[in-house]
């Protein structure tokens, strides 16, 4: 038996066992080093000193800072200042509303970087106006708030570009800022869907009206003002990384400034005593991402020495005709394992994997890496693992595998746009290049 098929016999029977990601990829990477004692050209200690290399980056700080800022600014009642602005503009249109909801998604997601994050915080504020009321179909909003807070890990800055670009050692400010159009894109083919379910379902004009006129009540201008310094923390980030001014990781640092300045002076809404919980909260959601980032770069260093990665690309050249039939299969395996496993885990563990066999079929590397999360993101609602079915179904009091349902043509819409991204890389490269 081969190392490369030892590796893997160990992670897939770790994995069918339930053991922890990192314990699987851990005890593959080590496995080599015990049963090819002397003739493999590693040992434990090169997997420990992999392990700590792995996280030994300076490029890592981005990711606990932006969940800091992005946990300040959910406290913070950004979610209805972004949803109130967008049914200003799109209120009295048919399908207005939830396509208010979805804008709301990609703008808090911009915030938060987490999908999960942001079906919790915008869905207490959007499903009861949505639901209660406007009266729209209650399957039809989770599943619209479910699909539409996964574009949190497309849109920039997102924690799923600074884990990618950390194993892989791409730019992390090229791929945030070509995740814009794509973004933007698959938010507009959800938008597109859920105008036609209006369409062809109907909806309640005059509560729709009442509402509006409700927000025309509140002030149009005292909404939007107090929206801005909410919309500019987007703008602020990625205006910063575009311009040179600063690095992903310094402008993540400055993400948590001008948050606590919002939260603290402008909305008011957080004070200096919860400073301790964000910080411990920040804490708490890194450290099993770390632990999982020092196994990640142990298991990617034993697998190139085992030749698998060469193996793989000289095998795929022999029967993959061109970089277009490599696409589409990668788009379907990506799919499918976006239903069994989260999108940070899968991307750490496939990125360094899948990049070299891209490389030589001459895809972009940020185009690629940028198909790689915008594939998975769709995990986030295909059962039987969709994280944010597991936030929006016990909102609904609906079972998740239903509200998995009720997903599948926003699913399809995010598809089709992932494949429109794809097949034409300027929409991705057109900012960065």
């Amino acid at each position: 038996m081969t190392p490369i098929v030892l590796m893997c016999l160990v992670f897939f029977i770790a994995l069918i066992l339930g053991l922890p990601i990192f314990i699987a990829i851990v005890g593959a990477a080590v496995i080599p080093s015990l049963f090819f004692a002397g003739s493999f050209p590693a040992d434990v200690p090169y997997v420990i000193r992999s392990m700590l290399a792995g996280v030994d980056s300076f490029t890592l700080l981005a990711m606990p800072l932006f969940m800091l800022s992005g946990d300040i600014m959910c406290k913070g009642g950004v979610s209805k200042r972004f949803f109130d602005v967008f049914a200003i503009f799109t209120g009295k249109t048919t399908g207005g509303m939830p396509a208010a909801a979805i804008l709301t998604c990609l703008f808090f997601g911009a915030v938060s970087g987490s999908g999960p994050a942001t079906c919790a915080a915008v869905g207490a504020i959007v499903l009861p106006i949505l639901i209660d009321d406007l009266g729209y179909d209650r399957l039809f909003c989770g599943a619209l708030l479910a699909t539409a807070a996964g574009l949190a890990v497309i849109i920039p800055p997102s924690n799923s570009y600074v884990s990618v670009c950390a194993v892989t050692g791409e730019s992390i400010g090229d791929l945030m800022i070509a995740g814009i159009i794509p973004g933007c894109l698959i938010a507009l083919f959800e938008i597109i869907w859920a105008v036609t379910y209006c369409k062809t379902h109907g909806e309640d004009k005059a509560k729709i009206s009442a509402n509006y006129e409700r927000l025309k009540a509140a002030g149009f201008g005292k909404i939007i003002v107090r929206a801005i310094p909410a919309l500019l923390f987007p703008v602020l980030i990625l205006g910063g990384i575009y311009g040179g001014f600063v690095t992903p990781t310094e402008a993540a640092c400055v993400s948590v400034f001008y948050a606590l300045f919002i939260a603290l002076f402008i909305y008011r809404s957080v004070k200096l005593r919860d400073l301790p919980r964000f910080l411990l909260n920040a804490i708490r959601t890194m450290c099993p991402i770390t632990i999982l980032f020092s196994g990640a770069r142990a298991f990617a260093k034993i697998l190139t020495l085992t030749g698998a990665p060469t193996n793989l690309a000289k095998w795929i050249t022999t029967v993959v005709p061109n970089r277009y039939a490599l696409i589409g299969i990668m788009i379907f395996v990506l799919l499918i394992i976006g239903m069994f496993m989260d999108c940070g885990p899968a991307l750490i563990i496939l990125a360094p994997i899948l990049l070299p066999v891209a490389k030589l079929f001459g895809i972009d590397s940020i185009h690629f890496l940028l198909i790689c999360v915008c594939c998975l993101s769709i995990g986030f609602v295909t059962p039987p693992f969709g994280m944010n079915l597991f936030v929006a179904a016990p909102m609904l009091n609906v079972p998740s595998f239903e509200l998995g349902k009720k997903c599948f043509p926003f699913a399809l819409a995010d598809l089709l746009a992932v494949i429109v991204v794809a097949f034409v890389p300027w929409l991705a490269l057109v900012l960065i290049r």
